[in-house]
This record gives structure tokens, sequence and C-alpha cells, in this order.
């Protein structure tokens, strides 16, 4: 990119953002619809900030409404990523799941019209109060990130989804609305967080915030004299209505299931007024949201700009779109141009410049596209770039010149029509060119929230991309720069053409197995830790040291002859034994691999993880891969497990590391007579809820239980998004959303002689120690006298609830339902998990003993 000033900077910022938002996804297309309302969105200068707590809590019919019916710049600002949420779709936990969070609100925000934007506060689970919200998230923090988007975005109005009180139903939505209070006011004061200032932006007041009321969940929070809008109109031109769209959008979030139904029809929302100017038939009252805005304390050059503009598009309110010939618009587009550049540089000319511009562009059919060969491209190495354009109208385009990392190429030639013109050229990788990682996950994240300590990155939905090539054009004599990521395109036999992002990587990477090694103390054992390193380029005559580092111990092997060829891999094998080892011992096995070949040495150490679907484009992160090490007082009854997937989880590895042999159960497997050979059977989290044939193997599966199985139930959700559609226990009971987030909170032992507490292993309060996020989710009510309830807990100044773990004989078996988070601890390497766990597996072997 060419050197920007300051304002020109702005500019550059905003090109880019557009840009790469949708990077990963084949480039957009616009209809002469489209063309028309990106026009009309030019005579328009109002913008609108919405604020909540989580992907999925927006209000994507509202979003949609002011985005493509009042053409206001919209954002939604999402104080976390979703991090701490349930997965539907995968195992994806913590970190990942917000990865696959983000790339499903950037999804949504290309339906609804939106932009999309992020604090650093890190979702660390369901949380029953503001206070501890906000003390997690580290509120100063947090808030300085709010104020650094408000200034930036310049909203006119601001919306919460919720109230801060306990009618918001969650302390991180209250905590987002806290957070957006103060940030309303805070963003207006020069005192607060004047560091910000360094970096271009200014104090800025929002005329009013809002409240959206809502009413769903058996919580009205609306009323009549409340502001009112109806957001449920038709636009002909986009030929759906807002309900349509804003259905479209909300789907995009399939990994919390919310995929809902198109609405039509009038639909009201509800605003309650919070500070500021009041309003009274609108939320923009008194916002002046055209050029006129601009007047006060103009310039008398800027006057007459102004005035221009206005003529401008008064003359054109006169006149019809030319939907078959868009060209036409290229010669008065580019007359805008130079009105609006002739303007004081402000928030509003730096948007509309880059507004028109790229609406010259989309008008002239320009197409500009620059692809590698390759989805990675390795430090050190190198790629084949493919750079077109192609002037698919024939209007008169000059491409000057083309840009990108150390390539700067004068081309200075005249595009003919629709023909493309393609430039070959290597790019080299440097290497120390940054390996490609998520901003937010370059550092060790604290407690509660992410350590991002570039400004200009805080509120980005995303990292910019690896590279990016900048077209610097003429269009009928008006000079303009178009940026545009490189990303690789290939052809899919079934899917068709596909683009996805580049991604930087090192020479090498590095990957432990198993995730988890699981000791027994009582028994002297050995375990066998492969690494693989897979090699992203050729390795010839090479040697290779690799270093294991575990608490007290280090040992290395040495390959004289790493000679690997690109995207092979070899492996190496490291015995573990737990001679030496005492007590509870938590610890990683970390590995180190030197690759030498006497003139130059590439560390490598990265785990390089890919998550693939088809909803959203690849994601790739890289950490330092270890193995947990657990040396358990451990003790376990039974072999082999069965068991059902359910929405995604880890736990069926843990089991094998706990020495199980486990099976995997499909519909087809849950027969009378294959169940009998099984010790238990275990359903994943949510397995009632995306499995309709469980609801037909009721009966089956009771029999088995009846028979002397014992049958395990991991929690479900019964709300309005997903329920259970059938039964589940021999005896009745409601799944609820009771849940203890206190992972710390005090456990009572209401039977202190039951078998779960006592065989194979005896349970203390140690045994619930370094819990993470929470003790457990969806706990059961309403529960048959048959069940007995062996726990208790409750977060602060709550009353003790007995549903995390309720248990019930059946003819000679055991059924077993429970809302403890096993999911979350036993990947986490939580040990008493695990001896919780095997005392559960364990319960149809103890005689019935109380």
């Amino acid at each position: 990119m060419r050197e920007c000033r300051p304002l020109q900077l702005i500019l550059c910022l905003i090109i880019l953002s557009q840009a790469f938002n949708a990077a990963a996804q084949t480039p957009a297309s616009y209809s002469a619809a489209d063309l028309q309302q990106q026009f009309k969105k030019l005579n328009v200068l109002g913008s609108v900030l919405y604020i909540a707590a989580h992907p999925d809590d927006e209000n994507t019919r509202l979003l949609a409404y002011l985005a493509k019916e009042r053409l206001y710049r919209t954002g939604y600002l999402s104080l976390t990523r979703g991090d701490g949420g349930q997965n539907l779709i995968g195992d994806e936990q913590g970190i990942e799941l917000g990865l696959i969070r983000t790339q499903e609100l950037l999804a949504a925000r290309r339906v609804d019209g939106a932009e999309q934007f992020f604090s650093r506060a890190y979702d660390f689970g369901f949380s029953k109060s503001t206070e501890e919200a906000l003390s997690m998230w580290d509120k100063e923090k947090v808030l300085a990130d709010a104020v650094w988007v408000i200034r930036k975005f310049q909203p006119d109005v601001i919306i919460t989804r919720f109230p801060p009180d306990s009618r918001a139903g969650h302390g991180h939505h209250s905590a987002s609305a806290v957070i957006a209070q103060e940030a309303f006011k805070a963003a207006a004061d020069p005192k607060r967080f004047p560091e910000q200032f360094a970096f271009g932006v200014k104090p800025w007041q929002a005329k009013r915030i809002f409240w959206n009321t809502f009413n769903f969940g058996g919580n009205n929070t609306t009323s009549n004299d409340q502001l009112k809008l109806d957001v449920g109109g038709y636009n002909p031109a986009l030929g759906k209505s807002y309900g349509e769209i804003s259905a479209e959008s909300r789907s995009q979030h399939k990994s919390q299931g919310f995929g809902v139904p198109a609405a039509r029809g009038v639909s009201t929302e509800f605003f309650s007024f919070t500070a500021g100017d009041p309003a009274r038939e609108d939320i923009m009252d008194g916002v002046n949201a055209n050029w006129d805005r601009l007047l006060a304390n103009a310039s008398e050059k800027d006057k007459g700009s102004i005035s221009s503009i206005n003529n401008f598009f008064n003359k054109a309110a006169q006149e019809s779109w030319p939907v078959e010939h868009p060209e036409k618009m290229i010669k008065p587009l580019s007359v805008l141009y130079q009105d609006i550049s002739n303007l004081t540089d402000s928030y509003w000319k730096t948007q509309k410049l880059q507004e028109v511009q790229e609406l010259i562009a989309r008008c002239a059919g320009l197409w500009l596209e620059a692809t590698a060969n390759t989805e990675f491209a390795v430090q050190g190495d190198s790629i084949k770039l493919n750079i077109v354009a192609n002037n698919r109208i024939g209007k008169n385009i000059i491409l000057n010149s083309i840009k990108v990392d150390m390539l700067d190429e004068s081309v200075n030639k005249e595009l003919q029509p629709n023909q493309n013109f393609t430039v070959n050229r290597p790019l080299y990788v440097f290497a120390n060119k940054p390996v490609s990682q998520p901003y937010w996950l370059e550092k060790k994240m604290t407690t509660g929230s992410f350590v991002v300590n570039d400004q200009n990155l805080i509120g980005r939905p995303e990292s910019l991309p690896a590279y990016t090539v900048t077209f610097n054009v003429t269009i009928d004599g008006l000079n303009l720069a178009y940026t545009r990521p490189v990303q690789y395109k290939f052809t899919d036999p079934v899917k068709g053409e596909l683009y996805r992002p580049l991604t930087i990587v090192p020479p090498a990477t590095v990957t432990t197995g198993p995730d988890i090694i699981v000791f027994r103390q009582q028994q002297k054992q050995n375990a066998e830790l492969t690494v693989k390193v897979t090699a992203n380029k050729d390795f010839n005559n090479y040697k290779a040291t690799i270093t294991n580092r575990i608490k007290n111990n280090s040992e290395s092997k040495n390959d004289s002859a790493f000679n690997v060829g690109k995207g092979l891999s070899k492996n190496y094998g490291f015995t573990i034994g737990n001679a030496n080892m005492k007590d509870v011992v938590q610890d990683n096995a970390q590995v180190f691999v030197d690759l030498k070949n006497g003139k130059a040495e590439q560390p490598a150490w990265l785990h390089l993880v890919s998550i693939n679907y088809d909803h959203i484009p690849p994601i790739h992160y890289y950490y330092q891969d270890n193995a947990k090490i657990l040396n358990l007082d451990l003790k376990t009854a039974g072999k082999k497990i069965g068991y059902i997937d359910g929405a995604g989880d880890k736990v069926a590895y843990a089991l094998e590391q706990m020495g199980y042999e486990v099976s995997i159960l499909k519909e087809k497997d849950l027969f009378p007579a294959n169940l009998t050979q099984f010790d238990a059977i275990i359903t994943g989290v949510r397995a009632y809820n995306v499995h309709d044939f469980l609801k037909t193997k009721y009966d089956v599966l009771m029999e088995y239980v009846k028979n002397g199985g014992n049958l395990i139930v991991q929690y479900n959700t019964n709300n309005n998004i997903s329920s259970v559609k059938g039964g589940i226990g021999p005896y009745p009971f409601t799944v609820t959303r009771g849940r203890v987030t206190d992972e710390t909170a005090k456990v009572n032992f209401l039977l202190p002689n039951h078998p779960v507490l006592n065989y194979p292993n005896k349970i203390t309060d140690k045994d619930f120690e370094g819990w993470i996020q929470e003790r457990g989710i969806y706990f059961a009510e309403q529960v048959d006298p048959a069940f007995q309830s062996p726990l208790s807990m409750a977060d602060p100044n709550e009353a003790d609830q007995k549903g995390s773990l309720i248990i019930a004989d059946h003819g000679k078996g055991k059924f077993v339902y429970t809302g403890l988070v096993f999911f979350r601890e036993l990947p986490a390497g939580v040990p008493g998990a695990y001896r919780l766990m095997a005392n559960i597996i364990a319960l149809n072997k103890t005689n019935n003993k109380k």
C-alpha cells in the first residue's frame, strides 16, 4: 500500500476492512438493485451502533432494517466471541468455538448489511451476575474497547440488546449494557482513555442511547409507552422482507443451532430511552442524516462543495437509475468524488469517498483479483501469484500499476473490453513473515480477556490478510487505488470454484499424541508419546533434534537424516513412565524441534489447527502442542463402554485413556443383543437434542438398563431452540436451565455412603478442585422419588441445587443423568473428574450397595 497521510490512512483501512471481511468468500456480485441501493446510501450520513454480549445476541431484523431500508452505517459490537458457549456442530470448545462463532457473525453481517466489531472480553461461560462478568473481563479494559469503537465508528445512536439488571437473564448480558451506558458518556470525555487520541480518534458524543426491549423466553419488557418502530417491511428491490433477511442472517449461527424461519408482515421493535436527547417519533429524531450535517462550522469552500453535492442528489432524484447501463453513472460519480475530496477532512468525508470509489468500480464492472497457487505460504519459501484485471463493461480504464509486498510494478496499460489482463509473478515469503494467527491469540490471554497491545487491531473482527494487492487505476480520468486480498482459489469437482484465505505457515509443524496420558498411581506404567513433525516445504540434508520436556526431566532424540518432502511427516516415539511421579501430577509434555542443514536453523514447535465447516471459511491457528500427563489414584470397574455421540465432545477419547474399550454406537447398533456386551452406555452432550432416533430407541435402552446395564446420559437442553423430543429415563424428570457457574462452588455430599462417592474411588472435596469454567449446566428438576441425588451445590447467594447428578435403579441396572460438565473437565485433565466418572461407570458393579 502506498504511504498514506493520516486521513488517507483511515480511508485505506476502511477499504481494507470492507474487502477483507469477505476475504475467504467468493467475491460478491451486485445486481442493478444492489447498485441503486448503494447509490442511495451515498446521500445518507447517519450511523447506529448495536451493543450486546455474544454472537447471536444481536437483533438481526433491526440491523437489516437499519442497514438496508434506512441505509445507515450500522454496526454490531459483540463484547465477546462466544467462546464459552456450547457447540451443536462439533467438539470445538473455548477459543476454537470463539473462532467459529466469529466467522458465523461475519457471515451474518454479509447477509444483513451491518458491520462487525469485538472487544477483548473472553466468554468464560454463563455468568449469573453483572459484577462477576465485569470483574472477570477487567471492566476498564473492556470499557476502553467500547469507547474506542464508538470513537472510530461515531454512531449517532447507540442501542443495547439488554438492560443492566437481572431482566437481562445473564451476567454477560447485563454487563454489556453497563459497558454500553458508561461508554456512551466516556467516549465524549477527553479525560477518559486519552491515550487513544494518538491513533487518530477524537471524543465522540452519540446523540442518545436506547435499550431495545424484548418479549421472549416468557420475559416481556416491552410496553406501549415506549418508542416503536415497524421493521417488518418488504423491500421490492431486494425481493425480501427484513424478516426474511433477518432469518437468513440469524441462521448463520449454526454452531448454536439458531436456524429460524423467515418472517413476513408487520414486526414492531420497542425502544426504552436510556440517556442523551429524548426522542419522540423515531430513534434518529434530531439527527441530520444528510450532507447538510457538515454545514456546521463549515468554511465557505466546504459550503460550496456541500451545495454542489446536494444539487447532484437533487438532480439524481429526478432521474431513473440506468438499470441496464450502470456505466453511465461513472462520470457523475467521478464528479461527486471530486466534490467530496474538496471537503475538509472528516469522518464522513472518509466514509463516503470509500463508498463512491467502490461504487464506481462496480458500475464499471471492474474485476480485480489476486490469487495464489497454494493455500499455505511457507516462511522462507515462495508462492506464485496470479493477478487479474478485467474491464468487463468496456469503459475507459487504465491499469497504472500493481503493488504487493516488495513488488511494485508499473503497467500503464489500457484494459481492453472484457479481456483478462493477467500478471503472473513469484512472491518470496520472508522467513520473518509472521504466521497467520488470529491477532487476539498472538499473546497469552488473561483469565477473562485477550491481550492485544496494538490499538489499531482492537475492535476488528479478524486479522488482516497475509498479503494484499493494490491496483492503481484510472477510470474515465479519475485516479483510484483498490486493494484486494491475496487468496487461494481452486475448483472443487462438487462445490465448484472456491476461495480460501492465504495462510502463512512455518517450515515445519509439530503434533504430539495422545492429547492426554492417564497413569494410575498404584501401578507402574509406561505410555508412548508420538511426536509427528510435518514438513511444509522440502527438507534435504537436514538434521533434526527433537526435545521432549517434562517436569524435572528432558529427553532428546537426534535424527541425522531428516529428509522429508513437502506435505509429508516423520514420527518419533518417546516412552513416558510414572515410576518417578508422585501424587497427582498434572504436567505437560512440551516438544521442541531444531532442524539444521549446516547453514540455517529452523526451530519448530507450533502445532497447526485447522477447523473446517462448509458454512464458514477454513480457520487456522497455532499453539504449542503438548500432552497432558496425569498420575492419578484411579481405579475402574468394568471394561467395555458404548458411546453414543451427541453434538460433539471429547469424552470418549478421555475414556480410552482411562483404560476402557470404547465403541461408538450408531442407530443401527442399538439393538438388545448388541448392547448386552457393554458395562455402560454413555450418551454424548445434547445427544437427545440432535438424534431423533433416540426417541425410537427408548424401549431398547430401558430394556438394557433393566437387564443390568448402566445408562449414563450427559446433559441435554430443553428450551425454545433445542428440546428433548422423547423420554430419557425410566422415571420422570425435567431438564432445566439450572446450573452452577462458579467452578469453585462448594459441593455437598448429601448421600456420603452412596456407591457413586465410594466405589471404586473414595470421592472427597479434593476431587472438585481445579474444575474449569463451571460445575454443571442444565440440571434436572421435578425429579421422581425413584431418583437419588447424592450431590448439591450452589452459586453464591443462591439456594442449593440437587439436579447435577441423579441416579435411579431400574430392574437390575442403573440410570444416570448428569449435568456435571465432564465434557469440559476430562479434556482439561481435571483429576477428580476422571475419578468421579469412573465411579459413575461402576455403579452397576456395586451389587446395589448403599
